[in-house]
């Protein structure tokens, strides 16, 4: 089923075209990721899908009743209440059904018998009501907010906290979490990953994977991306194509459509050329005019093709270096880090040596960014010491961008860190980063994300340090200035230390990666790939070892196999808990496909028709019952077991 669809939608800016002739189309199940280059207006389009832009031209059609979530890459949740008192708000109608029920069940209990028709209309409305209940997981929806609270690093010490008090990364994630408990019939995430340790993401992705609405996602993960989509609009060009796949599919896709674009129109120029030399030879001798004559004609009728014009012009990033350091980049040891004598992480041990890139992973709040600032100088460690090595020099890259306060021009950033470079170079180098034109001449506060982000990088080359430190160096660049990015870091003659939650960024750049933990620091001597392979074993290592310690304890040989027989018996009844599940899930679908069917105009002169589907419906509902009273004996049980 279609729930919207956009046509011929366009938006204009004074005389210049963002975009126009967009046309998307959202089914019921979809999972579309919407791609381009940052400045195509892709935020604009979700905002003009949402309803809460309007369009300059075309329509946007939808479903009756259709319910939509939205959620903006700046957006936070702003609320006077604790975190769990505004979760449950996403239940508002499920929690009046509760209240309803209670208050029928004490009706019940004291209602006279003698009144046989107040009775049986309390009990008609009791029944529907339950059914109507157990249908939207009426008993459930408090383990489903605890389950997405913790998927999203809220733990039960989170539920009572004001949101008010929270940091605005975790009043973004809570934001979404809401959404996500809302469960609207079309979900539109922009940039959904942004403030998301890779944890974290792990689970967004397989949640989203499962989610039974249609979703439209703005992102520049391509792991991402590529786990959760099937679908990709490309706004390139003031333009919209529509490929099926994920996005590595989409990228395969595009460039063979472009392949094959050139070779038709290559082709089309070879016939215009000997078209128009026939007629110029030809056109006039008498004995040939009238051939001549029809191919000019031909010629006229042609439909002619435009030139390919691939992808926009793309940023070129260099790093350069203006000496060697030394053999030995960075060391610390034992150190802790941390603010006011509060230890985030401690013991932390670094040992960098040149010409090494290191990836910094770990979960948000462990102190990623803290140990960057404090190898910097811009905090102190609570214990320990850096040691630089020699001739080594620091270049910084600031994920909050604190350097680009000023009200400069884009050019006079640059020039007046380097005022003996002349202003050719200086635009030069701005030129390599897009900045050309009229743009030198904005303002910092008039830039986008991604335009601080170029500059901030433009900055860093033109310094030509040895050791680049890096926090976050990806957010709010567009996937083509990641791969640029990508690509002049690989090439970079120095040492590199960053941190990133882009998996993929991560992969293709790093040599080694460090995982801060509260217990401390943890070397994985390869790509991110390698360290997830480390992490696997570890935890099997991990398991297989305690399930040996237990094995071999004499003493505990009892509780050993106690534990075993439970872990068997909870095993058994989540297997019962998901078949159960799968026959709900079965049920449901049937009894919707049923309603559905008796709708159709057809069956007003077919009554029999009819009935026998009102009779597969009526089964359809005492097996429901039936499967919800052993889902519940099963759950219990577990829940007892555990």
């Amino acid at each position: 089923m279609i729930l919207l669809q956009a046509n011929q939608v366009a938006r204009h800016f004074g005389g210049d075209i963002l975009f126009e002739n967009i046309n998307l189309e959202i089914q019921d199940r979809s999972r579309i990721a919407l791609v381009g280059r940052n400045g195509a207006g892709k935020s604009t389009l979700l905002k003009i899908i949402a309803g809460i832009d309007s369009t300059d031209d075309g329509t946007i059609s939808k479903i009756k009743n259709l319910t939509l979530g939205y959620l903006d890459q700046h957006s936070g949740l702003m609320s006077a209440r604790t975190v769990w008192d505004e979760m449950l708000t996403a239940f508002e109608t499920i929690r009046k059904m509760e209240n309803r029920l209670h208050h029928l069940e004490n009706e019940l209990g004291t209602a006279s018998q003698d009144n046989q028709e107040d009775y049986q209309r309390l009990l008609k409305e009791y029944d529907q009501l339950q059914h109507d209940f157990n249908d939207q997981n009426g008993y459930g929806y408090e383990a489903e907010i605890k389950s997405v609270l913790n998927g999203f690093n809220f733990g039960p010490e989170f539920y009572g906290r004001e949101i008010a008090s929270l940091s605005g990364g975790q009043k973004t994630r809570l934001a979404l979490a809401k959404l996500l408990l809302e469960r609207p019939q079309l979900l539109i995430l922009d940039e959904p990953t942004n403030h998301l340790d890779i944890q974290t993401l792990d689970w967004l992705e397989n949640y989203l994977q499962n989610y039974r609405g249609a979703l439209l996602i703005v992102s520049h993960d391509r792991y991402f991306l590529d786990k959760v989509v099937n679908e990709v609009y490309d706004l390139t060009r003031q333009k919209i194509t529509h490929y099926k796949g994920n996005y590595s599919r989409f990228l395969t896709l595009k460039e063979e459509q472009l392949a094959a674009d050139w070779k038709a129109f290559e082709k089309q120029q070879t016939e215009i050329n000997k078209l128009e030399d026939f007629v110029a030879r030809n056109i006039v001798r008498a004995s040939t005019t009238k051939r001549a004559q029809s191919r000019r004609k031909q010629l006229e009728k042609m439909e002619r093709m435009d030139k390919p014009q691939g992808d926009e012009k793309s940023a070129r990033f260099l790093f350069n270096i203006a000496k060697e350091s030394g053999n030995v980049v960075l060391q610390t040891e034992h150190a802790a880090i941390g603010y006011d004598q509060t230890i985030l992480c401690e013991p932390v041990d670094l040992d960098i040596r040149k010409r090494e890139a290191i990836a910094l992973v770990g979960p948000n709040g462990i102190g990623k960014s803290t140990l960057l600032k404090s190898l910097i100088g811009d905090l102190p460690f609570i214990k320990g010491n850096v040691h630089l090595g020699s001739n080594v020099s620091i270049g910084y890259y600031d994920q909050e961008q604190a350097k680009l306060r000023s009200n400069k021009t884009v050019l006079q950033e640059l020039w007046d860190e380097h005022p003996t470079t002349v202003e050719k170079d200086i635009r030069s180098v701005l030129g390599s980063f897009l900045f050309s034109g009229e743009d030198v001449e904005k303002t910092v506060p008039q830039l986008s994300g991604g335009e601080k982000a170029r500059l901030a990088l433009a900055k860093l080359s033109m310094d030509q340090e040895n050791f680049l430190i890096l926090d976050e160096p990806t957010n709010h660049l567009d996937i083509d200035s990641k791969e640029v990015l990508e690509n002049a870091l690989i090439d970079y003659e120095g040492t590199l230390l960053f941190v990133s939650h882009d998996r993929y960024f991560i992969n293709r750049i790093a040599t080694k990666v460090v995982e801060l933990s509260a217990t401390g620091s943890t070397l994985y001597l390869g790509d991110y790939d390698y360290y997830l392979e480390k992490k696997a074993e570890q935890e099997a290592t991990t398991t297989e070892t305690i399930e040996q310690e237990l094995a071999t304890d004499t003493s505990g040989k009892a509780s050993f196999q106690q534990s075993k027989e439970a872990q068997r018996q909870e095993r058994s009844l989540k297997r019962a808990i998901e078949k159960v599940e799968t026959q709900l899930a079965e049920v449901e679908e049937r009894q919707t496909t049923i309603e559905k069917e008796m709708t159709n105009p057809k069956y007003i002169s077919d009554p029999g028709a009819l009935m026998d589907l009102q009779k597969e419906l009526t089964e359809l509902e005492t097996k429901q019952e039936a499967l919800m009273e052993e889902w519940e004996e099963a759950s219990l049980a577990l829940e007892n077991n555990q």
